[in-house]
């Protein structure tokens, strides 16, 4: 399957938490890291989710936020990566940060020029990428 979603992660699914409106997946991705999804109990049903099935993660780049400084701040974002900054690129009004992830993966976010600015974002530098759980589209093959 193609996408315009630039955060692509495959894996398996660790964990289904169900709800009357909502389940709760959490997706054990190829290079460990770990993606809760939020979505309805009548899509995961569509989908058949249990755990040990392969399903993937998309995440848009424009969900992603990043912070340079969180330390052990309290925050209601479920998915929290660290990594690196490997590429920036500014555009007119936006950049695109592509952030290099423990594992080997990557993920792309596009934040204002402004922001990265105020962030004084440097390639090599740490930065941790945030994005709730209900920005997380789950899929599976099929």
């Amino acid at each position: 399957m193609r996408t315009s979603a630039r955060n692509q992660f495959s894996g398996k699914i660790a964990s289904v938490t169900r709800g009357a409106v909502n389940d709760e997946v959490v997706i054990k991705t190829d290079g460990g890291q770990e993606i809760v999804a939020m979505i309805t109990h009548t899509s995961a049903e569509r989908l058949a989710l249990s755990a040990g099935k392969a399903a993937f993660a998309l995440i848009k780049s424009s969900s992603i936020i990043l912070a340079t400084e969180l330390g052990d701040g309290h925050l209601s974002v479920r998915n929290r990566l660290d990594g690196k900054i490997e590429a920036l690129n500014k555009g007119a009004v936006n950049t695109e940060v592509v952030v290099a992830l423990p594992s080997g993966d990557s993920l792309a976010a596009i934040i204002t020029n402004c922001s990265a600015e105020a962030l004084k974002l440097a390639v090599d530098a740490p930065v941790t990428a945030l994005f709730k759980a209900s920005s997380v589209i789950v899929g599976v093959a099929g």
